[in-house]
Formats: C-alpha cells, sequence, structure tokens
C-alpha cells in the first residue's frame, strides 16, 4: 500500500515487516524494498536476524544500516526519535527502509511511524509481514483455528488488561512479550471459563537456534517456565490447539495436575 499525503519530498519511507527472524519468510516486496534502500533503520528483534540471513546467503544490500533496536543493557531508542529520523532523512532524499520485526502493524508501532511521516508530507508504502503470533505457533505444529477445536483467536500482550479476555478453550489466546508477566497471566486465564488444566505451549525463540517449546497447563506452566529459565523471545499460546501439536501428547501425559493450585500457578507444586 502506497500512502501519498501531498508528498512535498523526494525521498520515500517504506515500512517493511521482517517476519519472525528467518530471511526465507521475507517477503519478495520487502527484499526489493531493502535492495532499493539507501538507508535501512532497523529493530533488533526478527529484522536484524533477517539482515544476517541474508548477508549469510550471499545478498549484498547496498544502504547503510542504522540499529535503533533495544540491546541488553541499552535504552531502546525513543519511538519520538525514530519518527523524527525516518522523516528527516526522507527530507534528505534518501529512499528509506523502517524493517520491523514480524508485521508492522502488530505491535510494531507501524502506525504511529505512518502518521509521523504523513504529517511531514512524506510518501510511505507498508509491506506486510508474517507475525510471529502467527508463525511462531505453527512451526510448533499448534493451529490458532481448528475445526471442531477453536473457530477465533485474540493476539495480546501480556501488558493489556487480559482480565476482559472473554470465550473458553475453544477462543485460542496468543501472548506477545509475555514471560515476564506469564504467572499473572496464567492466573487470570485460569480464573475464567478456560481453568486451570487448560493447555499452554510456550514457544520460545521460534526460528532462532535457541528455538525450544514447553508445553503444560494454565496451572503449571510458570513453574515450568521457571524451572527451565525460558527466556524472551517467546509466544504464549493458550487453548485447546495446543494438544493438536506434536509436542503436546507426551508432555501433558507426564504432568501430575493435583500438585498444582490452579489459582496460584506461580507456585511450586505443592508438597
Amino acid at each position: 500500500m502506497t500512502v501519498r499525503p501531498e508528498s512535498t519530498t523526494a525521498g520515500k519511507v517504506w515500512l517493511v515487516g521482517a517476519g519472525p527472524g528467518d530471511a526465507g519468510l521475507l517477503t519478495i516486496k520487502g527484499l526489493r524494498a531493502l535492495e532499493a534502500a539507501d538507508v535501512i533503520v532497523a529493530d533488533r528483534l526478527g529484522a536484524r536476524a533477517v539482515l544476517d540471513g541474508l548477508a549469510a546467503d550471499g545478498v549484498v544490500l547496498p544502504g547503510d544500516v542504522i540499529d535503533v533496536g533495544k540491546q541488553p543493557g541499552h535504552h531502546a531508542v525513543p519511538q519520538d526519535a525514530i519518527n523524527a529520523l525516518l522523516v528527516q532523512l526522507a527530507q534528505d532524499g534518501k529512499t528509506v527502509v523502517r524493517l520491523k520485526g514480524g508485521d508492522p502493524y502488530v505491535f510494531g508501532r507501524g502506525g504511529e511511524e505512518l502518521a509521523a511521516c504523513q504529517d511531514a508530507g512524506v510518501a510511505v508504502e507498508v509491506v506486510p509481514g508474517i507475525t510471529s503470533a502467527i508463525s511462531v505457533p505453527a512451526i510448533a505444529g499448534i493451529p490458532l483455528t481448528h475445526r471442531g477445536v477453536a473457530t477465533a483467536f485474540t493476539v495480546a500482550t501480556a501488558h493489556d488488561q487480559i482480565e476482559s479476555l472473554g470465550g473458553g478453550r475453544d477462543h485460542t489466546v496468543v501472548l506477545l512479550m509475555g514471560i515476564a508477566t506469564l504467572a499473572n497471566s496464567a492466573i487470570t486465564l485460569a480464573r475464567g471459563e478456560r481453568g486451570g488444566d487448560c493447555p499452554v505451549a510456550v514457544v520460545e525463540d521460534g526460528f532462532g537456534p535457541r528455538q525450544r517449546v514447553t508445553v503444560g497447563t494454565l496451572s503449571t506452566i510458570a513453574h515450568q517456565a521457571a524451572a527451565r529459565g525460558i527466556r524472551s523471545p517467546a509466544v504464549v499460546v493458550v487453548g485447546d490447539v495446543v494438544r493438536l501439536s506434536p509436542y503436546a501428547p507426551a508432555a501433558l501425559a507426564t504432568l501430575d495436575l493435583s500438585s498444582y493450585d490452579p489459582l496460584t500457578p506461580e507456585r511450586s507444586p505443592r508438597a
């Protein structure tokens, strides 16, 4: 989609979704934009892995790379500063790719960057990407909908007020950025229609070298996460669709659900 808000600059900004971190899942249109870019303004999560993957495959991108992603031990570049950078580069006549992990419009603040460019009279083109909310569960063999099992799904961050999420186990919940608050999220969802024995999967580093899948229930998953040292990035999937994963049968069969309190899943198993 090209957005032309009475463009007053020679430059242009492309908002490109890098996908979940596998260069093979970058769209062809996204790759063409990268090849044409004078400057690539890249996130760390997902986007950096794609750039590294392209380089490993022998793809040479002519543009300079500016890293604005959050790195361990460093503060992220403020969103207002990123918006201003995109506008300034375009006003300088540059073709700019803003490379964002996943899809720009799924918890990516792409709408804010689009608005900043529009307000400044900068032409923008949006190239959708494959969101981790769908692709990471898929790589673990978990469909978000399945006939007779789940007819809808909701994608949220653990920072949202998930108390308002309705539905039961046939309404899949996908949580992004949810490891730090996993225990609280599990308690909240267990108190609803889903119940403490509702299946849960946590998929770490979906397309990276640390890929790992942990399957449990709302009652057990917080303890499992602590015991296994689960780390971000990770996607949490809640609902009966988790049972369809090839990882699920053995994992769920070995859980002793009687050892866990469904309303306090953050605690260790009962003695």
